[in-house]
């Protein structure tokens, strides 16, 4: 027996003795500092693999991206009888046997057994799996370099360097995290050297280390000349010091034709009038295009096109026949804002603080669709700051610093709001509920105060309502939110693409394509007083803006520069109205006058009645996003223009455009010019015009004498104009 004892106490101490000589002596280890990291480089801790978001594999679960490292730490060494690690013979361990490929394992090889993670977590185990420091922490994460230029083809190696708070500092390279926000201009490889393609511009690349987050900043120069018109205000500048910057020239301007179907298509969401555009065309005005944008902005369609992209982002949408009267109010409440400019903090403020009924207080309609208070809050956050918080509510917000704290002090605002149902069937009273305001972090079980995104919005007394703090917060000039998601939800109404996109997530890891650009658009919008018309008036009024879609040989391959006008289609609504202003047609809509354009439709309900509406793609009013709405070509969109019923019905209506024309008794060159400028807001080419002439008459063009009127049908105009509703030129804005 003693012989026994003495053989197992020389075994432990050869195992220890082993083990202290495998692992390293200079630096303790630290399963925090050292051992999460490399689960989080190979993908381990991933929603895909075994993160306890994603549910885990086989009953092994560990945090999401190792925010949570000592509950990993008791689940790695302690669960499962200890049976994923062996300290006597570290290889073994079914940790590393499955990471190196050794046991099967569905996820792959991701630790191999000559990399450095793979000996760095061997050493570990081989010394006990030591627990480390839990008072040492990582502050903050450096890259070096922060931002630089890189010429297409180029390559440039990043190091990123960890600091911690017993001020110890270590290059941690290896073991980050890269993720470029543009895998079409620069891609980045596992150890962070960033390649730089062919597509000028800015690009980011967002560098991850223990829940922190940096970015490299690279500006990719096409290393052309650069020319660009003579700036005309602040957006100007910025704009084409940055296509100087790398390289890329500007297209022309655009001619006074396209100018005045643009603008009427982006700010009144119609096309103009044959009428109106013969008239801008003559006009010679040197300020006709500023004078047009303003009488548009004061245009009851501007009212009708904002309130219906507004109404459908608030989920103005009817899910029973009960809805109709709020659904009605709700909308009319924030057109009538638009049309009578009211600030856009304020509009906000009334929104958010609404109190009472919809029959006297319309606003509070927007309670009626999103009742609790973490819905509530994530909305306003993602709409109102650009800010996606769904994440935060279970866990650390993987590219962003929000914690749960964050999530649930957000949503504390929203927590004394109350109601009750009134004499009206599925109608509520809205009113603020006197007591404390906070909500529960489920994770800690702590009551949470109201707190704005880690500012303090100080002590909120009981009989105060929480939102009407949230309100000034968000209009407080110092606010980094608020007005920087609003400039760049327009500017992507008017230019296709965000400066940062998408353009609700505003983070630090998503920067700007222009960060001086939306900072002077963010001051301007403050000092103007939030005002929603002046930011229309500044974008539209620029060169930028006014620039041609056609691209030159210089700016060929941009997409985020803006260097010239990126076209994009026609939206449902709008199309559907351009479509009735062409064949002189109207669609009715139930329990709505005769008359009545798509864009003023009040919700979502009309998407059931016509089949054009769901088939381009008219949002449900189910989401804050916008993405929500789809601007994307189908086959199915290809064959409802061609073929549908509704499309014949409009071209032969009676007293429609074609019946009109063809009862003419004008030359046909001045018919077919009117179609065209009802369509295009411009005369026909000559080969357009010869093209339509032959077709309609049978001969050529120049052998139809302009004293002769022949005798062309009906049916004849239909075709023709059935032909310029289905050409890019009609479906596209640009």
């Amino acid at each position: 027996m003693a012989h026994f004892l003495r053989s197992c106490v020389l075994i432990c101490c050869l195992v220890a003795c082993l083990g202290k000589a495998d692992a390293s002596d200079d630096i303790p280890f630290s399963f925090e500092n050292d051992i999460v990291p490399v689960l989080t480089k190979a993908g381990c801790n991933s929603g895909v693999c075994h993160a306890k978001a994603g549910g885990g594999q086989n009953g092994f679960e560990l945090s999401l991206l190792g925010f949570e490292p000592w509950d990993d730490y008791e689940h790695l060494v302690m669960a499962g009888r200890g049976r994923r690690l062996f300290p006597s013979a570290p290889d073994q361990s079914l940790l590393l046997r499955k990471a190196s490929g050794k046991t099967p394992h569905r996820g792959g090889i991701v630790l191999p057994e000559d990399s450095n993670g793979y000996q760095l977590v061997k050493r570990w185990i081989a010394g006990g799996t030591p627990k480390g420091d839990s008072t040492v922490l990582v502050t903050n994460i450096q890259v070096i370099p922060q931002s630089n230029t890189i010429k297409p083809g180029e390559k440039l190696q990043l190091k990123v360097f960890a600091h911690y708070s017993n001020g110890m500092s270590r290059e941690v390279t290896d073991l980050a995290l890269y993720e470029s926000n543009d895998l079409g201009m620069a891609t980045v490889t596992d150890g962070g050297m960033v390649t730089a393609l062919d597509l000028p511009g800015r690009v980011g690349v967002m560098v991850r280390f223990q829940g922190l987050v940096n970015v490299f900043n690279a500006a990719i120069p096409l290393g052309t000349a650069s020319v660009h018109p003579e700036p005309l205000n602040f957006i100007d500048e910025h704009v084409f010091r940055n296509l100087e910057l790398i390289g890329v020239g500007s297209s022309r301007l655009c001619d006074d034709a396209t100018f005045v179907r643009r603008v009427t298509l982006d700010i009144a969401g119609r096309i103009p009038s044959s009428t109106e555009a013969r008239e801008f065309l003559l006009d010679d005005d040197p300020e006709k295009r500023s004078k047009l944008i303003d009488r548009l902005l004061q245009s009851p369609s501007y009212a009708d096109y904002f309130a219906n992209k507004w109404t459908a982002l608030l989920k103005n949408r009817r899910d029973d026949a009960s809805d109709i009267t709020s659904n009605f109010a709700f909308h009319a409440w924030v057109r009538d804002s638009l049309l009578a400019n009211v600030p856009y903090d304020q509009l906000v403020r009334e929104l958010l603080a609404a109190t009472g009924t919809v029959i006297a207080n319309p606003a509070v309609a927007w309670y009626k669709r999103v009742k609790e208070p973490k819905q509530q809050m994530e909305d306003v956050a993602q709409l109102f700051l650009g800010v996606r918080m769904q994440c935060a509510q279970c866990h650390h917000h993987p590219f962003e610093r929000w914690s749960q704290d964050d999530y649930y002090g957000l949503s504390a605002f929203f927590t004394r709001v109350g109601r009750k149902p009134t004499g009206i069937q599925g109608e509520d009273l809205i009113f603020h509920q006197r007591g404390k305001a906070e909500a529960k972090n489920v994770k800690t079980g702590q009551m949470v105060t109201p707190v704005a995104l880690g500012q303090d919005v100080g002590v909120i007394a009981p009989d105060e309502d929480p939102r009407l703090r949230l309100s000034k917060w968000l209009s407080d000039p110092g606010n980094p939110f608020f007005a920087k998601a609003l400039v760049n939800r327009y500017w992507k109404h008017f230019f296709k693409r965000g400066l940062i996109e998408p353009e609700d997530d505003i983070r630090d890891t998503n920067p700007a394509s222009n960060p001086a650009l939306l900072k002077a658009l963010e001051d301007h919008f403050l000092s103007s007083g939030f005002d929603l018309k002046e930011l229309v008036r500044a974008i539209t009024n620029s060169r930028a803006y006014q620039l041609q879609a056609v691209p030159s040989d210089s700016n060929l391959v941009d997409r985020q520069n803006y260097s010239r006008f990126y076209p994009r289609r026609l939206q449902a609504e709008v199309l559907l109205d351009a479509i009735d202003e062409l064949t002189g047609s109207t669609t009715n809509f139930a329990n709505l006058p005769l008359g009545t354009k798509a864009i003023a439709l009040p919700d979502n309900s009309y998407n059931k009645s016509s089949p054009f509406l769901r088939v381009f793609g008219r949002p449900e009013s189910l989401s804050v996003c916008e993405c929500e709405r789809v601007q994307s070509a189908s086959l199915a969109q290809s064959l409802h223009l061609i073929n549908a019923g509704d499309i014949k019905s409009k071209l032969s209506v009676a007293g429609g455009t074609a019946q009109k024309l063809a009862a003419q008794k004008t030359p046909v060159k001045d018919r077919v010019s009117e179609l065209y400028f009802a369509a295009f807001s411009r005369p026909p080419t000559e080969t357009e015009l010869q093209i339509s002439v032959e077709f309609l008459t049978g001969q050529q063009s120049e052998k139809v004498d302009s004293e002769t009127l022949p005798e062309i049908t009906q049916q004849q105009f239909e075709d023709l104009i059935w032909a310029l509703i289905n050409t890019k030129e009609f479906l596209f804005n640009h």
